[in-house]
């Protein structure tokens, strides 16, 4: 380590920083969304007073980001399944192909001492 610079973080943490920050980002596009399409819906009713305005705008940012988060979780319940079901059939290919590899080898060796027998057969 050279004196006075410090240790380099890493792959793991720096991977794992940056999906954080993404994140963040996200949620925070997700808010600034949400702020705009309230302000959207209340600048199509005119009639409303500031404070009903303000009561409507608090009210659907909150429904909106409430929908936000239980679609968020739906996906991530729905990518740990169908993580969960891809390495059970990776596991499952991975054995049938050991297995068809490991008779393979056994059919090729059988076959090269059924050579060399044969053809120390015929020497003699």
């Amino acid at each position: 380590m050279i004196r006075g610079r410090a240790p380099q973080p890493e792959a793991g943490q720096v991977s794992a920083l940056v999906a954080e920050a993404e994140g963040h980002l996200m949620a925070r596009a997700h808010i600034d969304d949400a702020h705009r399409e309230a302000e959207e819906l209340c600048a199509t009713l005119p009639w409303l007073t500031s404070s009903q305005a303000e009561e409507i705008r608090r009210h659907y940012v909150g429904r909106r980001l409430d929908f936000t988060r239980r679609m968020l979780r739906s996906t991530a319940e729905r990518a740990g399944q169908l993580r969960q079901e891809y390495e059970a059939r990776y596991a499952v290919l991975r054995r049938s192909l050991l297995r068809r590899h490991a008779a393979c080898a056994c059919a090729v060796l059988v076959c090269a001492l059924a050579g060399g027998t044969l053809a120390g057969m015929l020497a003699r």
